[in-house]
């Protein structure tokens, strides 16, 4: 299509001569016959410019023509073009000044370019017109679709929203020019998605077109919206987006139980807190419309049940809160409410938003172990009951309706050294053993109660308190070391005792101190009772000496406050030092005996005669032993050539350490059968709780050697149990170092005290 070009009207403009200051006629203007003043025309002739968009001719495009009156037509003037585009997209002729266009143009690239002309001498180059500036603008044609820039959309509306709420709002942009024609106004029109949603054509507002909308039923929409330019007309170019449309959940349905009568069967062994059901209500809606909350209205057995909601899948949990006994009660029965959490007023008509159902629970009987009386019995017995003694008795019973005998036995892991017997029968417990209340004061036992035909084993605990009698002498606290200084004064303090008892009187201890026998009228020592548990010794004269006697032994008699009474003799050994002024001890013991009027040199021989000796026991006991060096090395002698010999005696018959012989020796029990086997399964139930016993099965074997020997032991290990007449007094003279043996094996006597 060619383009449409007009030229303007010439403008005539008038021109005044700089030199005479009169106007002056332009010489390219006609001739006037009045000399009068008149006006000069502009020398240029031009127009504003219009080239179409998108121009596909195989031909350059003609813009227009540009045309100066100094140009006569004689080639004398040259047109030149500068610019935007000149010569790259513009092109001038220069004689005739036609303008043409060599490339496509596009508008939505640029919509228009500044040019700049001037007509110049052809043969001086030089401006015969000043330089204007011109505009040629691109012109629009319909060649862009409306685009949707945010498409495709995602949206919601809630369900049930009534007819007309609006979804969203499209916006489609066209990139022709919207002051010129209809290319850029756009209509919206919905292709696909009746008669669910509608679109306004102007503002691209999509909105329901049905009321209440279900999004149980459906819950998600896809729509196409177009937008078509040129008003919708015929022609017009168009684009598409989709629309997803989401309807969002609204608390309209009220939850439901599937059954109105629900059966559970539980055993009665089920653990209290464990989950005796599940149960669940269904609502249609989903999120926080769907949470509900579970209750029990009503229903036999309270507070045997609770029923919490599970979060996660909003099932009801129906949990155990006490123990089942099917003997008691075999069946329950609740009815549970589901409630909706979270209830929206504009839906109420809806409702109402709860549901109630019915459930039984069936207890199915277990063979339970057997149930004592009392799960925790306590008992006392004395520290001084006899073997046999009946403490007390347990008692259990079989819950189950077979009521099976039970019989009783004692874990034997709970009483490692057998102080105890329980009847299997009547469940009586007595004493076994003597007991040391100050070994263990309080037994914790187990107690089986063993039902057969199945094997049941119930549990019990007794606690066995052993009171305390009075079986224990009261001795020192500590072992005194008792120093007394040479120029100690008479009555004087050099030691405060105090003593302990390993019984526990209920009023606690109280002892009573004096010193015992002879000693109580000596004339070295006094005790004095402080009343307190403790008890002072005191000097009664002054002047002790070392050299006369190092070391003196107070016997000292403690009695306690028990029913009866028990006491001991206790001995103090008071040793006599060399002391300071501030009385402390220098040193303690008996002076070694110094002759006096030896000189040095006789000091010296009698040094050098021990030296020599020492020397001449040396070279004897080393010659000795290098004759017992043997001829061939012990390394190189063959062990296999030796024969080691033992000539300790055995055991024999007396050794006990191993078995227990004596029941060994009890020919007419052994005989009956029935002894034999409580026999054989008291040994076994020894190994199994020795913890020295191998971890494996082992084989172990009793047997009977005899009833004695007549000759009776050979052994002279016995030797040391003998009486004998030595005397070993004199170790109490060999100083603090033998003082330990001189205690063993010394005879002392009061005479050391009051001497």
């Amino acid at each position: 299509m060619a383009p449409k070009w007009r030229e303007l009207p010439h403008f005539y403009c008038w021109g005044l001569n700089p030199s005479s200051g009169d106007l002056e006629k332009s010489p390219h203007s006609d001739p006037d016959p009045w000399d009068v003043p008149h006006r000069n025309r502009r020398s240029w002739v031009w127009n504003q410019f219009f080239v179409l968009e998108e121009y596909t001719g195989n031909e350059p495009l003609y813009v227009g023509k540009l045309h100066s009156d100094v140009d006569k037509g004689d080639g004398k003037v040259k047109y030149v073009l500068s610019g935007e585009g000149a010569t790259s997209i513009f092109t001038i002729d220069e004689n005739t000044g036609d303008i043409h266009a060599t490339k496509r143009l596009d508008r939505e690239a640029q919509a228009y370019y500044t040019l700049q002309a001037q007509a110049v001498d052809r043969l001086t180059n030089l401006p015969v017109e000043p330089r204007s500036e011109f505009v040629v603008k691109v012109q629009d044609i319909n060649d862009n679709e409306p685009k949707f820039p945010d498409g495709p959309y995602l949206a919601g509306v809630p369900e049930m929203s009534p007819l007309g709420t609006m979804v969203v709002q499209v916006v489609a942009t066209d990139a022709d020019d919207p002051t010129y024609g209809n290319s850029a106004r756009v209509v919206y029109s919905i292709e696909h998605g009746h008669p669910y949603f509608s679109v306004e054509p102007k503002t691209g507002v999509i909105r329901t077109a049905l009321p209440n909308m279900d999004r149980e039923t459906r819950d998600q929409y896809v729509l196409v919206i177009q937008a078509k330019d040129m008003v919708g007309q015929m022609g017009g170019l168009s684009g598409t987006t989709s629309v997803t449309v989401t309807l969002t959940d609204v608390n309209d349905n009220p939850p439901r139980f599937a059954h109105k009568n629900y059966q559970y069967t539980v055993l009665e062994s089920l653990l209290v807190q464990s989950v005796v059901a599940r149960i669940k209500a269904v609502d249609a809606d989903i999120g926080s419309n769907a949470e509900m909350d579970y209750r029990i209205m009503d229903g036999d057995g309270p507070g045997m049940f609770n029923i919490t909601t599970d979060e996660d899948t909003q099932d009801g949990v129906i949990m155990l809160l006490k123990p089942l006994d099917f003997e008691t009660k075999s069946s329950f029965s609740l009815r549970i409410e589901a409630t909706n959490r979270n209830i929206d007023s504009n839906f109420l008509n809806l409702g109402p938003f709860s549901d109630t159902t019915s459930v039984k629970v069936t207890v199915e009987d277990v063979n339970e172990p057997p149930v004592f009386s009392t799960p925790l019995s306590k008992m006392v017995v004395s520290e001084d009951a006899k073997v046999g003694t009946s403490i007390g008795r347990v008692s259990a019973h079989d819950p189950d309706n077979s009521n099976s005998p039970i019989r009783y036995s004692i874990d034997r892991n709970t009483d490692l050294e057998r102080f105890f017997n329980v009847d299997a029968l009547s469940g009586v417990i007595s004493t076994a053993k003597p007991l040391d209340r100050e070994a263990n004061s309080v037994h914790n036992l187990t107690i089986f109660a063993i039902e057969n035909d199945p094997t049941q084993i119930g549990k019990g605990i007794t606690l066995i308190t052993v009171q305390d009698i009075n079986d224990n002498a009261p001795v020192f606290a500590i072992d005194y070391e008792t120093l007394l200084c040479e120029n100690a004064i008479p009555g004087q303090v050099i030691q405060t005792i105090s003593a302990v008892d390993k019984d526990e009187p209920l009023s606690g201890h109280r002892f009573y101190f004096a010193l015992a026998g002879p000693a109580a009228g000596n004339l070295n020592f006094t005790l004095r009772d402080n009343k307190d548990n403790t008890a002072s010794i005191l000097t009664k004269r002054g002047g002790f000496r070392r050299r006369e006697q190092p070391v003196y032994r107070l016997p000292v008699l403690i009695v306690d406050s028990g029913s009866p009474a028990l006491s001991s003799t206790n001995t103090l050994s008071v040793r006599v030092c060399d002391c300071d002024s501030d009385g402390v001890a220098l040193s303690c013991g008996a002076v070694a005996y110094t002759a006096t009027g030896l000189s040095t040199g006789a000091l010296l021989a009698i040094l050098g005669c021990i030296i020599t000796l020492l020397v001449m026991v040396l070279l004897i006991v080393t010659m000795r032993r290098r004759r017992k060096e043997p001829l061939i090395l012990e390394e190189e002698r063959d062990i296999r050539e030796n024969i080691v010999r033992y000539d300790d005696e055995g055991g024999g018959e007396e050794d006990t350490e191993a078995f227990d012989m004596v029941t060994l020796r009890n020919l007419n029990v052994i005989r009956d059968p029935n002894v034999r086997r409580d026999f054989i399964w008291e040994r076994l139930k020894d190994a199994d709780v020795d913890p020295s016993a191998p971890p494996y099965d082992s084989l172990q074997t009793y047997a009977f050697e005899g009833s004695g020997s007549v000759a009776e032991s050979l052994s002279s290990l016995e030797s040391l149990s003998t009486d004998s007449d030595q005397n070993y007094d004199y170790l109490s003279n060999w100083g603090p170092r033998f003082k330990k043996l001189a205690d063993l094996y010394g005879n002392s006597d009061s005479t050391t005290v009051l001497s």
